[in-house]
């Protein structure tokens, strides 16, 4: 698409949460062409932009940072700043560009994020984050949530995040996406703000308790359909990062499971067919090389008989000049060769 959209409206043919089950914005991942692909993998997952900083829809390319696929929807924009007047110019933004809802980020460790003043150290300011969520809830008529830790630094206090959510909440803010970690804001990368600070579920689960009309969304370690029906006993909805995106076809299986919906009926194969129709589409529309596509579909066969061989080939830009589809036949091809050398 080029330019402002109208929103559609997707119509749920279930009474759950639109917020049961998503994926987690990731910095230089879950861009339009990663959302594409897992939007083909399930229906219902609500899907979230990398973080975009206000500076960036205020001062850069508007259709660059939020062009995206009409087939995407359910979507969200989510937002990196901490100037309330920025951040409501650019909620409308994200509105007449057609997204489902505005996130604000509160999580993000980054040193470069904090040198914003926004991410995770705005959990030190919660009448800040307050009046930016207000500003942008009178501008905009779609939800705004913000996704947020369970505390900053190594200091494990319940009442920190209990009174942070009641502060935004007041401002108009029903739905809060929780990374249940803290963030180190000093001596950690952001890898290792995703795993050495220690999962606290039990916060999360607390504040569910303490909120109950509040949507509370659980993020962090959750790999497994088990983990994640575990998980939904005590919260309105868990969202899932990396395994997602490195384990993808495990999206398949969430209609059914979490959504009560139709089974997924597509076929690993069909999915790669799909990504390879889009991928010829972007080419012509775009001039998108077909690498900057397949990046985000390499863990499709994961975990069958030669996936590295297929993986391999769709990695191998000295094959750019190739067509999509003939990259696919080469990589189907590499795939069924080793399957029958480890079979013989």
């Amino acid at each position: 698409m080029r330019g402002p959209i109208k929103r559609r409206l997707v119509q749920s043919d279930h009474p759950l949460s639109p917020w049961r089950l998503s994926t987690a914005p990731m910095m230089d991942w879950t861009d339009r062409h990663c959302r594409y692909f897992h939007r083909l993998l399930s229906r219902h997952t609500r899907l979230y932009t990398e973080m975009v900083t206000t500076g960036a829809l205020l001062h850069g390319d508007v259709p660059r940072h939020l062009d995206f696929n009409a087939e995407e929807h359910p979507v969200a924009l989510q937002l990196g700043g901490s100037e309330p007047a920025d951040l409501a110019a650019c909620a409308k933004h994200g509105e007449r560009w057609g997204y489902d809802e505005i996130n604000l980020n509160c999580g993000c460790p980054s040193e470069r994020v904090q040198r914003g003043a926004f991410g995770a150290c705005l959990m030190a300011e919660p009448e800040l984050v307050a009046e930016g969520v207000k500003a942008m809830v009178d501008a905009v008529s779609i939800p705004v949530t913000v996704k947020h830790r369970i505390g900053i630094d190594k200091a494990e206090s319940y009442p920190f995040v209990r009174d942070f959510v009641g502060t935004v909440a007041a401002a108009g803010c029903t739905v809060f996406l929780v990374h249940a970690r803290n963030a180190w804001l000093k001596g950690l990368s952001p890898k290792e703000n995703r795993e050495v600070p220690p999962l606290r579920y039990e916060l999360v689960h607390r504040l569910k308790h303490d909120f109950p009309a509040l949507t509370i969304v659980l993020n962090g370690g959750i790999t497994t359909s088990e983990q994640i029906e575990e998980q939904l006993r005590h919260v309105d909805g868990v969202m899932l990062g990396r395994e997602a995106y490195h384990h993808p076809w495990t999206m398949a299986s969430w209609d059914a499971c979490f959504f009560g919906a139709a089974p997924h009926e597509r076929e690993r194969s069909e999915i790669e067919a799909r990504m390879v129709e889009y991928m010829e589409r972007e080419r012509a529309l775009r001039g998108e090389p077909w690498s900057h596509v397949s990046r985000h579909m390499l863990g499709l066969w994961n975990g069958t008989p030669g996936a590295r061989k297929w993986r391999q080939v769709w990695s191998d830009h000295r094959l750019k000049g190739e067509s999509p589809a003939a990259v696919s036949a080469m990589a189907r091809r590499s795939a069924r060769q080793a399957d029958a050398v480890f079979a013989g």
